[in-house]
């Protein structure tokens, strides 16, 4: 029988988002997987899924904030600003100092219009923005507004051929693309810049900590959860013990009297099992998810 919860991933180079999903339905021997927020084939890191009822909660994980480490490098441009598309422009970054660019990189901090890397997973008149440009497509996308919270630089790297490399770490909200930020300070600083390492270490409050890889998955299967969906829902929200009749209501989708509690909260029945994720407004808490099967 399959267990419900989130697994948390520390997902490897060369594999996309789906390919761990993939593997994930695997390994539990079930197709109700999902994850919460899709990684590039080349970035590695915490990829947060859900197994059965918990891929209800993987919206709550797409719209938490995200924490990265990240490599740019300075002098070169490519197509896709990454290290996976081709050189499309080199410019020598030797005359650029440590000040110039630490500077440079502190002007994307805050809440900025960032216009999303062309080659994303935005639709364009219903295909992917990524689909149209190696159709050889020009593609534009509107600037959209994200936060960068954190975005401190660890180490600058230079070798002979006059690329700079920048470690950096950085907290930003959902929607932030890194790539995007590593063309932007190549533009900024009339060097070019891509992106060449990217590995995510927090989504959602789950961290690198935590991630297991997927041999280890592979070694505990069936049972892959890292997180049953109780545990999950205490880690994730603000909490609401219900007694036995409450419970039952919101088990059916009533409401309940509100508790003063601003944002979405996780709902428990006497037994600790969460009943559902509800949000108070029109001065009732209304369930948003119902996650416990009515009696």
């Amino acid at each position: 029988m399959t267990t419900d919860g989130l697994v948390v991933v520390d997902k490897p180079g060369g594999m996309t988002s789906h390919d761990v999903v993939a593997r994930v339905r695997r390994l539990a021997r079930t197709r109700r997987v999902g994850h919460g927020g899709t990684l590039d084939p080349m970035a590695t890191g915490v990829l947060v899924l859900g197994v059965g009822r918990a891929t209800r909660l993987l919206t709550y994980v797409i719209g938490a904030g995200k924490g990265y480490a990240a490599t740019i490098r300075l002098g070169q441009s490519t197509v896709t600003d990454d290290a996976e598309g081709e050189i499309v422009a080199r410019t020598s970054a030797a005359g650029l100092t440590d000040t110039a660019i630490t500077a440079a990189l502190a002007r994307f901090t805050g809440e900025v219009e960032q216009v999303p890397s062309a080659v994303s997973a935005i639709k364009v008149d219903g295909r992917r923005a990524y689909h149209r440009v190696r159709a050889g497509e020009q593609v534009a996308l509107a600037p959209r507004r994200v936060t960068i919270s954190r975005l401190d630089v660890r180490a600058i790297r230079r070798d002979a051929a006059g690329l700079v490399d920048v470690d950096v770490e950085l907290e930003c909200s959902s929607g932030t693309y890194v790539r995007a930020i590593a063309r932007d300070l190549g533009v900024t600083l009339d060097a070019g810049g891509h992106l060449t390492a990217l590995r995510r270490t927090a989504a959602g409050g789950f961290t690198l900590a935590e991630a297991v890889s997927l041999a280890e998955l592979e070694a505990r299967a069936p049972r892959v959860v890292t997180q049953t969906l109780a545990e999950a829902a205490r880690r994730a929200f603000p909490q609401r013990e219900l007694n036995a009749e409450q419970a039952r209501v919101v088990a059916h989708g009533g409401f309940l009297p509100p508790a003063g509690i601003a944002e979405p909260y996780a709902v428990f029945a006497p037994d600790g099992e969460v009943v559902a994720i509800v949000t108070e407004r029109d001065g009732r808490a209304r369930p948003d998810v119902v996650l416990t099967p009515a009696a």
